[in-house]
């Protein structure tokens, strides 16, 4: 139940007409923690325990990718869409994300929303020293696959795609939503479910990369991350003291790199530019 058909009236400089559209549902799911509500996150309903699982690793909220806590679905609405999720973690599992609850909305089209301040992030200090390479043209045939995977866009145009990738550029897991956050979570949370983080080495992503999309990345273990429009100065600056290798503008077979492009081996200059 990814779209929804609306009404509308399309309007052009001759004429005008009645058209059924369809759009992506976006639908608030909370979710509760050991009896207590944890978040209120919007997202395109379906994936919902792999966008959990995704999202409480990358919060740190469990401290164990073999944990998987198992999610009670409490509350439908009429639409037999699941809005309230309850889950029990142990205390031994709980991770310091736990204490940073999102008491606030966390809507799908901002990573910040409830955060706590960026210098709070108990990662600083670490990095990704995979010493994995890919040929440039490797991803256009990553972003073929990802794209092929975008059923819900073809018929909505209104959703985000991400996917995940092994080191032969095989694909491994592809999720959408409508927010990009969030189909990164989707894509985490599957990894994390088939035991396939650690196969993971490159992350597509539809859209633009936030500073947040990056450190999904970074905790993931990921070490090549690519979109297909800018990365925010921030998502570079936190690349650069990761360890990842960040895309951005990588569509019509070209690409900018970033940071970290040592990582890209067979890099004619006029299909990679490296940063």
């Amino acid at each position: 139940m990814a779209t929804r058909n609306y009404q509308g009236k399309k309007f052009d400089s001759q004429r005008s007409e009645r058209v059924v559209d369809a759009l992506t549902v976006e639908e608030a799911l909370q979710i509760n923690i050991n009896g207590k509500p944890f978040t209120l996150s919007m997202r395109t309903p379906g994936d919902d325990k792999a966008l959990v699982r995704g999202m409480l690793h990358s919060e740190a909220v469990i401290n164990d990718t073999s944990f998987h806590p198992k999610l009670v679905l409490h509350k439908e609405n009429e639409d037999g869409i699941v809005t309230v999720v309850d889950l029990e973690i142990p205390e031994d599992k709980l991770g310091a994300g736990y204490s940073n609850s999102r008491s606030l909305l966390s809507v799908s089209s901002c990573g910040i929303c409830g955060k706590t301040e960026l210098s709070e992030q108990g990662f600083l200090g670490k990095t990704l020293d995979e010493p994995i390479t890919f040929d440039g043209p490797a991803f256009s045939a990553m972003f073929s696959k990802m794209n092929q995977q975008q059923f819900d866009f073809k018929q909505s145009g209104g959703t985000h795609a991400a996917a995940a990738f092994d080191a032969d550029g095989e694909l491994l897991v592809a999720a959408e939503d409508i927010g990009r956050h969030n189909a990164v979570d989707k894509v985490i949370g599957h990894l994390l479910q088939q035991d396939q983080l650690k196969a993971a080495k490159a992350m597509t992503v539809s859209g633009r990369i936030s500073y947040e999309i990056s450190i999904k990345a970074f905790k993931a273990g990921i070490p090549f991350l690519a979109a297909v429009s800018a990365p925010s100065s921030l998502a570079v600056d936190y690349a650069k003291e990761l360890g990842i290798t960040l895309m951005g503008f990588c569509r019509d077979g070209r690409a900018t790199c970033y940071s970290h492009p040592q990582r890209i081996k067979n890099n004619p200059l006029n299909n990679i530019k490296a940063s």
